[in-house]
């Protein structure tokens, strides 16, 4: 997963390119055979360094996971606030603003389709250490759409009655849970495929009306 922080100088790139292959390794592994089975050796072997460099990049594994979240999810948060940004340089309409975001969801997940499946999983779970920084990322991410959302009503673009928290919390659901469906099932559809089918849901057109 690339990393979204520039940073200076030579060392701190060392870092960002180090930390960039332990979080690829941890997802990957994660994804393959779950947090508690997967090891720091393990982790630092997929990686192709030393366990000790493990620990001197993250205080723990638990560490290592919960700053993969951060990171993962913060990627997420990017892009889809590019896509609102694009379409507001470009004089779009806030509909259109949501139906780019939708775009940058889904080719965010056909990118990192692991994280993706983890993110999605540890969101239901409990009784985890990095729960409370995982509802903070979930609610960054959810908090762009609102945004794009509340500018729609006050523009007159969306109705005044939509629950915009829920309403935002929904979309997000619906571009994660139809994007792992599509790739575990539907594998053989394009992403412009995907795409055009969830523009039209969010257009209010399943129900048939122009």
């Amino acid at each position: 997963m690339e990393s979204s922080s520039t940073g200076t100088g030579a060392g701190g790139a060392r870092r960002r390119a180090t930390r960039q292959k332990l979080y690829e390794a941890a997802v990957t592994l994660i994804a393959e055979q779950g947090f508690s089975a997967t090891t720091v050796d393990e982790i630092a072997e997929r990686a192709g360094v030393a366990k000790g460099t493990v620990y001197y990049n993250f205080a723990s594994k638990t560490d290592l996971f919960e700053e993969l979240l951060r990171h993962g999810v913060g990627l997420l948060t990017a892009s889809l606030r590019a896509a609102a940004e694009e379409t507001e340089a470009r004089g779009g309409s806030r509909v259109e603003a949501l139906d780019g975001m939708i775009r940058a969801g889904l080719v965010f997940i056909d990118r990192y389709p692991a994280f993706t499946q983890l993110y999605v999983a540890e969101l239901w779970r409990t009784n985890r250490a990095w729960q409370s920084t995982l509802m903070v990322v979930r609610q960054e991410a959810v908090a762009v759409v609102e945004t794009v959302l509340r500018e729609g009503v006050e523009r007159g673009e969306l109705s005044a009655e939509i629950d915009v928290p829920l309403t935002a919390a929904a979309m997000v659901g619906m571009v994660l849970v139809a994007a792992l469906d599509w790739q575990a099932f539907q594998s053989e559809r394009s992403l412009d495929d995907v795409h055009s089918a969830l523009s039209l849901l969010l257009r209010g057109r399943v129900s048939g009306s122009r």
